[in-house]
């Protein structure tokens, strides 16, 4: 926060933060651990649901209180990830179908009745779930109202062509802007 507020203070413009969940709290997760293979307990709308969304707004406010407010959030890190990921690695899995649900029952409703503007991307993953994870999360209108755009990552890009994942998702929903939220050089090893 220190350094955030610092970067803040230098800027001549001002900058659009967002932020990313990498995994819900041990006593949330299918597993009892905030590493490994896991989801959420229960399912979108239940209490796990609904405690996971508000842990969103409550990280929010308590950012807010030290003047560092965020441009948009994502519903989870790598949702696909929490499938095969390594045993250490903290994540939460969700199928675009479980993202579409805690987004239209928990996380969009607790977004909209907070008092902060930000928005909501979805996906935050390798655009080569595109554009399947968009027609199931975004072709669901309740969904779709609380999604502002959809985060995208760059390791698998060489699999699938931009205009069969990114112009496609955008020629589906022009409406919802794609924004790449993560890369890095050194991914692939052998490179």
């Amino acid at each position: 926060i220190p350094l955030l507020q610092r970067v803040l203070a230098m800027s001549k413009r001002p900058l659009l933060l967002f932020a990313s969940p990498w995994t819900a709290p041990a006593w949330m997760r299918s597993n009892g651990d905030v590493r490994g293979k896991g989801t959420l307990k229960g399912k979108a709308g239940d209490k796990y649901h609904k405690t996971w969304a508000n842990y969103f707004i409550k990280f929010l406010d308590e950012y807010a209180k030290r003047n560092v407010t965020f441009w948009a959030v994502t519903a989870q890190n790598e949702p696909l990830a929490g499938l095969f990921t390594p045993p250490q690695a903290p994540t939460v899995a969700f199928t675009a179908a479980q993202q579409r649900d805690f987004i239209a029952q928990d996380l969009g409703p607790a977004l909209a009745r907070s008092h902060h503007r930000t928005k909501l991307l979805m996906l935050d993953d390798q655009r080569i779930h595109l554009p399947h994870w968009a027609k199931v999360v975004l072709g669901n209108a309740t969904a779709a109202r609380y999604v502002a755009g959809l985060a995208v990552h760059w390791y698998l890009d060489a699999i699938v062509p931009p205009g069969c994942s990114l112009e496609a998702t955008h020629k589906l929903f022009p409406d919802h802007f794609l924004l790449y939220t993560e890369a890095c050089t050194g991914f692939f090893m052998f490179r």
